[in-house]
């Protein structure tokens, strides 16, 4: 019988070096907003696009698209007149050539503890929510990648609403912006925006290549100068994309567990039917052994009766230890639980406290890492899982859940 750490020896001698797929579709970013006169917008590109297309398209040297890029993302300045250290010519070509366009803010809503949402408008017919969570030396924002999900998690608000499209980089860093904005974030200097967490509305891995482009422009020193570590990325579990993730970019990677065996997975989160608990958790391996001494994040959204029992803590032991195992790292699988936040129309409800803090104990005795997060936001519905946007639902799934509410007599306001 093959072990774990045997199954991942031989995929990671079969994984083939990082492709250039990504510096592709990078590069031609400019060149398709470029088409037919139109403006290419400058938070699409991170630093190496950026630098072609003053090259490329310009006729400039690469250190003005640094200068630009302080300008829109140190300053918040978008107008190319006000960018005062560039000439006249070149602000003019900027003009001719290039815009800043910035989501529009529909409305924004502050928590009694702190926290912030905003819903932002991605064109006339969707919006989206981002939302920040201060603490105590740190300031955290979670940020959408799509508009809707395309997954169907049971327990996730935004799955009642459907999908409409991936997100562009322009409208994930565009978030960042608004964020950054609003706070008098100063890079390097007045940091109110510490981490980022990629875990808004969407499947980050299923829009690859603009959430890694964003990823890029948090993590630049011309940017947001965010650490490697302190932007995480959150999947339900796409395998393929984990491994190209991990040859790809340099982030901390989340997992949304929830469960620990295939049978209850496949019911609370559909894509575990595709990719299955051992495939899943030999990605994850594969992933901590090429990010040689991080650990790799297992998130556990704890239901009533559905998954917070004894036996799930035990089960849940003995898959995270197997995968410190097969790291060969103490440590390496670290484990969030987060207490259900409930929503209009939903089955499931949040387990009490003892039984949170029993099922934490459990872990706990056992020598593993398992915080539980504290909810903040709810009373804004910007907790964890509750967050929805304005989505044109290309699925039947919002008209579904619309029709789930009438039959509970809770009517379209709820939803």
């Amino acid at each position: 019988m093959t072990t774990q750490r045997e199954r991942i020896d031989l995929q990671l001698a079969d994984a083939t070096p990082a492709t250039e797929s990504a510096a592709r579709v990078e590069a031609g970013v400019a060149a398709k907003s470029a088409v037919a006169g139109s403006k290419t917008n400058l938070f699409d590109l991170d630093r190496a696009s950026l630098e072609r297309f003053f090259e490329e398209t310009l006729g400039e040297k690469k250190f003005r698209a640094h200068q630009v890029m302080k300008w829109i993302h140190h300053r918040y300045v978008t107008d190319f007149a006000d960018m005062t250290d560039l000439g006249k010519a070149l602000r003019a070509k900027l003009e001719q050539h290039a815009e800043v366009r910035v989501p529009q803010v529909v409305f924004d809503k502050a928590s009694t503890d702190g926290t912030h949402k905003w819903l932002l408008g991605m064109d006339p017919k969707n919006a989206i929510e981002t939302v920040y969570i201060p603490d105590k030396g740190r300031g955290t924002l979670c940020v959408s990648s799509q508009v809707g999900c395309a997954l169907n998690c049971q327990f996730c608000s935004t799955a009642t609403q459907g999908f409409n499209r991936n997100l562009s980089t322009a409208e994930i860093i565009g978030q960042v912006w608004v964020a950054a904005r609003h706070l008098g974030n100063v890079p390097h200097q007045q940091r109110r925006l510490t981490n980022v967490v990629m875990m808004g509305m969407g499947e980050p891995l299923a829009n690859f290549d603009n959430v890694v482009r964003a990823m890029s422009i948090m993590r630049d020193d011309l940017g947001y100068g965010l650490a490697n570590k302190r932007v995480t990325l959150s999947t339900a579990g796409m395998v393929p994309m984990i491994d190209r993730l991990a040859l790809e970019s340099d982030v901390s990677l989340a997992v949304s567990l929830h469960a620990p065996n295939d049978e209850l997975r496949s019911e609370l989160v559909p894509l575990n039917k595709k990719y299955p608990i051992e495939q899943l958790m030999d990605a994850c391996v594969r992933y901590a052994l090429r990010k040689r001494g991080t650990s790799v994040t297992f998130e556990y959204t704890l239901m009533k009766g559905v998954n917070d029992q004894p036996q799930h803590a035990r089960q849940l032991l003995r898959l995270l230890r197997q995968f410190d195992n097969a790291v060969q790292m103490k440590d390496a699988a670290k484990v969030n639980l987060i207490p259900f936040n409930p929503f209009p129309g939903t089955r499931f409800e949040r387990p009490d406290d003892v039984a949170i803090r029993a099922f934490q104990k459990l872990l706990n005795e056992a020598g593993m890492i398992a915080p539980v997060r504290r909810t903040r936001g709810d009373d804004i519905d910007a907790a964890c899982g509750q967050l929805k946007g304005q989505v044109m639902d290309r699925t039947r799934r919002q008209a579904e859940f619309q029709k789930h509410l009438h039959a509970q007599g809770l009517g379209d306001e709820a939803a």
